[in-house]
């Protein structure tokens, strides 16, 4: 009996000492600024894991990085594209990713995704002039047309899609092309062409 009220002292001591120690402190979502975390969480869905084959544009694009640049990523992320898919994620455009977790995202994605070996060369990520949709056709014949068909039809030239990207997202991945999906990029164009051809798939909205 005296064996069995001891083990059951010392079993009520050990729960009691359990009890009293201080479990591991779970970080509030404002205050988690690992990258792989925060891209998981508010990037992965549409850009894919490890930032490829996403439904939108791959972040782990080298090109992409270097023509749209830190501040213009950050500016996305930030407030979103009005009227398409990407939504805000700052704070101050009623997200909820404080300005540090941006940070964290962008430089995260420059640290990783970024290589030295880009063209020096390429179009800029704004277009310089107004685009020429009949020019656009031809650029596109000419640079398009051997994936895409000449007129688009039956990939990239359907409404659905057109309704749901922004003239800059069909820019940006002319440009940064798709390597993922076997989309080479477009350091052969000039910033013109680029222009025309997005001029020419906006008509077929």
């Amino acid at each position: 009996m005296r064996v069995s009220v001891a083990l059951c002292f010392s079993f009520w001591m050990a729960c009691i000492g359990c009890a009293n120690r201080s479990s591991p402190e779970v970080p509030r979502p404002e205050q988690v600024t690992d990258f792989a975390t925060l891209y998981k969480q508010n990037c992965a869905g549409c850009h894919g894991e490890n930032g490829i084959n996403g439904v939108a544009i791959s972040l782990a694009n080298p090109i992409y990085l270097k023509v749209a640049g830190e501040a213009k990523v950050r500016q996305v992320i930030t407030n979103g594209v009005a009227g398409k898919l990407m939504p805000p994620f700052g704070t101050s455009a009623g997200g909820a990713l404080t300005d540090q977790q941006i940070n964290s995202l962008v430089e995260g994605m420059s640290k990783q995704w970024t290589r030295s070996d880009v063209p020096a060369t390429l179009p800029p990520y704004s277009a310089a002039s107004k685009g020429d949709s009949t020019q656009g056709q031809q650029a596109f014949t000419k640079f398009c047309a051997r994936c895409h068909k000449t007129d688009g039809a039956g990939s990239i030239v359907d409404t659905s899609y057109l309704a749901l990207v922004s003239d800059q997202s069909l820019r940006s991945t002319i440009i940064a092309g798709r390597p993922d999906e076997g989309m080479p990029d477009g350091r052969t164009m000039t910033d013109q062409e680029v222009t025309d051809i997005v001029a020419w798939l906006a008509a077929q909205r």
